[in-house]
């Protein structure tokens, strides 16, 4: 468990460094808190933030639950390829939003694995 407890701090640590980047957006394109909206390059860069943290929401309980039900190797290697994916999607997604695709596959198909192989292997142990 001490890896699969390492790689989500980790990911929560990546999603501190993205709010970080998002507050210094804010300072070099003059968007004032509260505001969400302002200059394109800043409007990016809170998108990675927040869609990192819509991720993270159903990826943390799946690498939990799968960790201890299933595989806790696994859930360590997933959300290892999501930290890779958040850099990947944070990259291309501030060079041009539409070159977003890979980063965003490899966020999301660990959180899906995870999910759908942990129901199918928790729905067989209870039936």
């Amino acid at each position: 468990m001490e890896l699969l407890s390492l790689v989500i701090l980790l990911a929560l640590l990546q999603y501190i460094y993205f709010a970080i980047l998002v507050g210094k957006a804010r300072g070099t394109y003059n968007v004032d808190a509260p505001a969400t909206t302002g200059h394109e390059v800043f409007e990016r860069q809170y998108r990675v933030q927040m869609n990192t943290l819509e991720l993270l929401l159903v990826l943390v309980p799946c690498m939990v639950i799968f960790g201890q039900h299933v595989r806790v190797d696994v859930a360590a290697y997933a959300g290892f390829v999501f930290i890779i994916g958040r850099f990947v999607f944070l990259k291309s997604y501030m060079a041009d939003p539409k070159k977003r695709t890979v980063g965003f596959l490899l966020s999301i198909l660990p959180i899906l694995v995870l999910l759908l192989w942990g129901i199918f292997s928790l729905a067989t142990k209870i039936i």
